[in-house]
């Protein structure tokens, strides 16, 4: 008896080393891809010259999104690899390649010094990130679905986004400290901007050191007789479930990346704070989502994650553009940050659960696939052009049609999450069989 209850003490705490190992892994990559947003209001100019800081931040945020298009072919291959040859080899490919693509940034010349090949040099570290990132959503949030106990699967899954908030939180942080303890706003603007990506380069080999002993998921191995490679073929044996994903998604991603990445250039371009204003409005709100992810995971385990999915709808149709507007006309920083937590107690609902979801959906052999690819094919569209989106609006005068733009996509989602199952207790974790 003493040696069973060893046993289990031992295999518990393997599953929580794994668990975090894999956890501070996806917190390094999203701060290695979002500290190009964090950081993008000072070196814009640096690569798209021009007069109109709009003209330069639309630019930026151009090549932002256009790194969100290489998630789908990062989710595809990196699919392949997670499901043909284990959730570990993708996590380390994953972590290596963002670790590249944060080096080039930090050595970038300028637009004053290259002409047209320092924006082209941008966009291909980006690039790279972008593919880096597609494959390490899926390889993560498998890993963390398979990994986890049954009955808390929710809660540790919902690291996932803790991880990726606190990511961008780090980033901010970074900000921070140049902006109010190391460097004054020029020498931020000539120089500055290059240390977060030389310091995100070299938390990612810390990351990829780190990754180097973990242990494969019991259901990866489970599975191992009757795997086929992840694939389009096999993925489209799951449409209904890939619709899912798809569906699902579509409006919480867009709200997602409206209160992270595109926040900071709202508070700035149409609520008029300040830069230092912003970045800690930013980085509250970004904590106080962090802290909720945990919250609203480990109430998925009781409530189910469907009901969740659901009150994210519902609110979110109706809460999104009001939020919006009463956040664009604030002139005080107080009131932005607390109409931002507001919002936030609505997109945790998504945020907390969407990665277990997924993973719920699909069987072993073609989960890291069916997780990835139609995730990072939906954010690529919608996620990651959300800022561009919104800056267009705003470009032509009518950029309150955003806030209906978001509430619509949100709307849409809702339809899916009412008409789903509930995976927590129609889970294939718990049956794998294809």
């Amino acid at each position: 008896m003493q040696d069973a209850a060893t046993i289990d003490i031992k295999t518990e705490a393997a599953r929580l080393r794994a668990i975090l190992i894999g956890s501070v892994g996806n917190l390094v990559e999203w701060y290695d891809f979002y500290v190009y947003s964090a950081f993008s209001l000072y070196f814009a100019d640096s690569f798209f010259p021009g007069e109109d800081p709009l003209a330069q931040m639309m630019s930026a945020s151009g090549v932002f999104a256009l790194g969100f298009l290489m998630r789908p072919i990062g989710a595809y291959v990196f699919g392949r690899i997670g499901d043909g040859r284990g959730r570990r080899a993708a996590l380390m490919l994953s972590v290596l390649l963002m670790c590249l693509g944060s080096l080039l940034i930090a050595l970038a010349p300028t637009y004053a010094t290259i002409g047209v090949g320092a924006p082209a040099t941008l966009l291909l570290a980006r690039l790279v990130q972008g593919v880096s990132l597609g494959g390490e959503y899926g390889s993560s949030a498998t890993y963390l679905a398979e990994m986890a106990h049954p009955e808390r699967r929710g809660f540790y899954s919902s690291f996932q986004y803790v991880t990726m908030i606190a990511g961008q939180l780090l980033a901010l942080c970074v900000l921070l400290i140049l902006q109010n303890v190391a460097l004054d706003a020029q020498a931020l603007r000539d120089w500055g901007w290059r240390i977060p990506f030389a310091f995100g380069a070299l938390l990612a080999i810390v990351a990829l050191y780190m990754r180097r002993d973990l242990v494969e998921t019991p259901a990866f191995k489970a599975s191992r007789a009757e795997r086929r490679r992840g694939s389009l073929t096999a993925l489209l044996t799951h449409k209904r479930e890939t619709a899912t994903v798809v569906g699902l998604t579509l409006g919480g991603t867009i709200a997602f990346y409206v209160y992270t990445t595109y926040m900071q250039k709202f508070l700035k371009l149409s609520a008029g704070l300040s830069d230092t204003e912003t970045t800690w409005i930013a980085a509250g709100s970004l904590l106080f989502a962090l802290c909720l992810q945990p919250i609203y995971g480990a109430l998925s385990d009781r409530v189910g994650r469907r009901p969740m999915l659901i009150a994210f709808g519902v609110l979110g149709t109706i809460f999104t553009a009001p939020l919006l507007t009463a956040i664009q006309t604030a002139r005080d920083a107080w009131i932005a940050f607390a109409l931002i937590c507001c919002a936030w107690l609505i997109v945790a609902l998504y945020t907390s659960i969407n990665a277990v979801v997924k993973a719920e959906l699909f069987p072993a052999a073609i989960r890291v696939t069916g997780v990835a690819l139609p995730y990072a094919a939906t954010v690529s569209l919608f996620g990651g052009s959300a800022e561009y989106v919104a800056l267009w609006f705003k470009a032509h005068g009518h950029e309150s049609w955003f806030f209906y733009y978001a509430s619509a996509a949100i709307f849409i989602s809702l339809i899916v999450y009412a008409t789903m199952p509930d995976t927590k207790t129609n889970s294939r974790i718990e049956r794998e069989e294809i």
